[in-house]
């Protein structure tokens, strides 16, 4: 088959398909990227001296999401007795919208499923709809809510959801 220029392959992926992304352990090198894509995600983002102590962390678990050489998304948690709490999850902007962080998230639930872990939790803006369709598809349903748990950039403040799944 003969090759499709990356240009169209970016305009029309549901039609050609979408480029092969890797999903691999993130290290201490990678924080200055996970601080730059978190901030360019969240209203407010994590510096690299933030990714930088939690992935010297023994138990976090992070993985960066990488299409040719560059990293455009990743998955962070943090691990207690048979438990984890998925902290964050971003994927670049230009990159949304093709199916790379439902891989992504699949790869990280799957090592933590391998770490022994039972169950997983994180907290979503509950007004989020793709983020809250990509963890429901997942597997991942609202156990709980916070009221007032996230500000925007006005400073209003959002509610969450807790949402909860089971590896087991």
């Amino acid at each position: 088959m003969p090759r499709v220029p990356a240009f169209l392959s970016r305009l029309f992926p549901k039609l050609f398909g979408r480029a092969d992304a890797t999903v691999e352990p993130a290290n201490l090198r990678d924080a200055p990227r996970l601080s730059q894509l978190h901030c360019a995600s969240f209203h407010r983002g994590w510096g690299t001296d933030e990714f930088e102590q939690i992935l010297i962390e023994r138990n976090a678990l992070a993985h960066r999401l990488r299409l040719g050489g560059s990293t455009i998304g990743f998955i962070v948690s943090r691990t207690a007795a048979d438990e984890a709490e998925i902290l964050s999850v971003a994927v670049a902007q230009k990159h949304r919208g093709r199916g790379f962080s439902r891989d992504l998230l699949r790869t990280h639930l799957g090592h933590l499923a391998g770490h022994g872990l039972k169950t997983v939790f994180l907290e979503v803006e509950e007004s989020n709809r793709p983020a809250r369709a990509l963890y429901e598809r997942a597997g991942f349903r609202v156990v709980g809510r916070r009221e007032r748990y996230y500000k925007d950039a006005s400073g209003e403040q959002l509610n969450a959801v807790v949402m909860q799944r089971d590896l087991s």
